[in-house]
């Protein structure tokens, strides 16, 4: 009998459930149009680089799963920046305006400028350049923020959870100190990443204590401080739902110390709602994705680390775009495909999840994708 070469699929590939998309008999060309069940148009792709980080923040990688045992995605898994690029040119062509890059912790991703600049030469359809973005832990934003902004990165947005060292380096689990994640949030506003974003996720009873410190350190900075529902993302991070502080109270204790009046969004599907300090001070958001779901506006696709989109962030299962690229299909054939999983989806678990009882989930036994396979 003759051997049969055999492929082997790394274990880690497997560990979310995908179905590779059908190419279309009538291969139909975009038309920027793309709006699903709901009505809800496509303008944004956030695009995972990595599923590695260097924080073990507990709501997002804990460290008694993701430890050193933990298997991560091999090299060969991960789309190269080229096979990213070109995913994105067909968003692009299907509507998506704007680019976030994700993690994992994204600065982490080698070379990372490089695919920056890739994705900065493209264009929408009316000849636009993308919005093109980052969310990162700040731990080396100090030594990057430069040639991000140097190779065509817009705006940096950055995770930071508390204000004390004390509480940061417990949240972040590796004895991480806040000065470090400070010093990169300066470095980034100085290279023009403006207004930088930074967001806190509120978790009662661990770093609520922090709303005001941080809301007292970002007045007057020019940036843009956030306030995050702790949310039940994957099945890792013991979410309960008495850990949840609603943004209406987050609201409540700043409007105590600095009046707030509600500003207009600035765009249509933008998750935060906006308040201004009346006394001129800039601006503050919430967002409320547990107690106020927003999923009627999500206009958000997300692509893994290793080429599978997923049409929400706490979904379970994927569409491995990855086949199609490294099945020697053609951009039409690709563009074909991704129109109609656009087209059916039907996703809205947060509305779902709000009219079930308390910590009931609205996914069932379902395995959710970890946020920090997929991005925040």
């Amino acid at each position: 009998m003759t051997d049969i070469p055999r492929k082997i699929i790394p274990l880690a590939d497997l560990r979310y459930a995908s179905r590779i998309p059908a190419i279309p008999a009538n291969l139909l060309a975009p038309t920027g149009l793309l709006s699903d069940t709901l009505g809800r148009p496509l303008r944004d792709l956030r695009i995972s680089v990595t599923d590695r980080c260097n924080f073990r923040c507990n709501y997002c990688m804990p460290s008694e799963i993701f430890d050193k045992d933990y298997a991560f995605l091999p090299q060969s898994s991960l789309l190269s920046f080229e096979e990213i690029t070109r995913l994105a040119k067909i968003f692009v062509a299907h509507g998506v305006e704007k680019i976030r890059l994700t993690g994992g912790e994204p600065l982490l991703r080698k070379h990372l400028e490089v695919l920056i600049g890739m994705l900065a030469r493209l264009q929408t359809p009316q000849g636009k350049p993308l919005d093109i973005t980052l969310t990162t832990n700040g731990s080396l934003l100090a030594r990057k923020a430069q040639s991000l902004k140097d190779a065509g990165l817009k705006r940096v947005t950055v995770s930071l959870d508390a204000l004390d060292d004390a509480i940061f380096r417990g949240m972040n689990d590796v004895d991480f100190p806040v000065a470090n994640v400070l010093k990169g949030i300066d470095v980034a506003h100085q290279a023009g990443l403006a207004p930088v974003k930074i967001n806190m996720v509120v978790k009662r009873g661990t770093n609520d204590s922090q709303i005001l410190l941080l809301a007292r350190h970002f007045r007057h900075s020019g940036a843009v401080l956030r306030f995050i529902e702790y949310m039940d993302v994957g099945a890792t991070n013991g979410w309960r739902m008495d850990e949840v502080m609603p943004s209406s109270q987050v609201i409540e204790r700043l409007q105590a110390e600095f009046p707030l009046a509600a500003i207009d969004p600035n765009y249509s599907g933008e998750t935060a709602e906006r308040w201004r300090y009346l006394d001129g001070g800039g601006e503050i958001g919430v967002i409320s994705s547990v107690t106020q779901a927003f999923c009627g506006e999500c206009n958000r696709a997300r692509l893994s680390t290793e080429g599978k989109l997923f049409l929400c962030l706490f979904a379970s299962q994927g569409h491995d775009l990855r086949a199609l690229l490294r099945g020697n299909f053609a951009d039409d054939q690709i563009a074909a495909a991704i129109g109609p999983i656009w087209q059916a989806r039907s996703d809205r678990y947060s509305e779902i999840r709000a009219a079930l009882p308390p910590d009931a989930s609205a996914a069932g036994s379902a395995k959710r994708i970890e946020m920090s396979y997929i991005g925040g």
